[in-house]
């Protein structure tokens, strides 16, 4: 049954290939730090690094996870497996899902 208290979270990763993007994904779900990540391959992404405007391809990794996992566990292992100096990692509220998708994700990561 969900936890009203508990707090879900997606949280936005890009990676700059297809094999980093597995195996970021694979490691979160398999230390069940996420229920489920969605690849998202062929995002074009324009930005600035040390003064210069860049363009590259990525993969977009859309994670599904709780809010308490993501700074001692997620970040971590994130950081440890990217290899960007500055990785994006951006956790955004869920504001609102079905109960049983909720209490999935519950049930699919740690504590759950």
């Amino acid at each position: 049954m969900n936890n009203p208290d508990q707090l879900y979270t997606v949280v936005l990763i890009t990676a700059p290939n297809q094999q980093t993007a597995e195996g970021i994904a694979e490691g979160l779900v398999e230390n069940k730090i996420a229920a489920c990540v969605n690849l998202l391959p062929g995002v074009r992404s324009v930005y600035r690094w040390q003064g210069e405007i860049e363009r590259e391809e990525e993969v977009m990794l859309m994670v599904k996870t709780r809010l308490d996992l993501v700074e001692e566990k997620l970040i971590p292992l994130v950081k440890d497996q990217h290899p960007y100096d500055v990785p994006e990692i951006l956790a955004l509220p869920v504001l609102q899902g079905t109960e049983e998708y909720l209490d999935w994700i519950n049930q699919s990561t740690l504590g759950g």
